[in-house]
């Protein structure tokens, strides 16, 4: 069996971005060592794309929709796939990114999501919390 790794967010920023060079070309290389030379499987979590997402919003100033897109492309490349599937590729695909990967997240542990947000609670396996009045 291969040997399966898990990236943390500096790894994903770093192919995310390309910055700086030099460090991406090794990111790269040692990845590419991992998966083509020593058939390794590398993924990255749903708390890992999110954070990646953050940063590179907030670090580096890419909108969302090419945040989105970058992370795509990272994690269709072949060096790195999403840990939960297509289910975290679909969710960078459309709106509401965090949302979509807490409700996977609690998915895969069998769990609905309770929430005060509306718009959460259209996702598959979320509804809204019932407060009692006066709450």
């Amino acid at each position: 069996m291969a040997q399966r790794y898990g990236i943390d967010t500096s790894v994903l920023v770093r192919l995310v971005t390309g910055l700086p060079q030099g460090g991406f070309e090794r990111c790269v290389s040692g990845l590419r060592v991992l998966v083509e030379e020593q058939s390794c499987e590398t993924f990255a979590s749903n708390q890992v794309i999110g954070e990646a997402y953050a940063a590179v919003r907030h670090h580096y100033g890419v909108s969302s929709v090419d945040a989105c897109a970058a992370l795509l492309g990272v994690l269709t490349s072949g060096l790195v796939s999403p840990l939960n599937g297509r289910a975290a590729l679909d969710a960078l695909a459309a709106p509401g990114l965090f949302d979509r990967l807490i409700a996977d997240g609690y998915s895969r542990a069998g769990l609905e999501v309770l929430t005060l947000d509306r718009r959460m609670a259209s996702l598959s396996g979320a509804r809204l919390l019932l407060m009692q009045e006066g709450a």
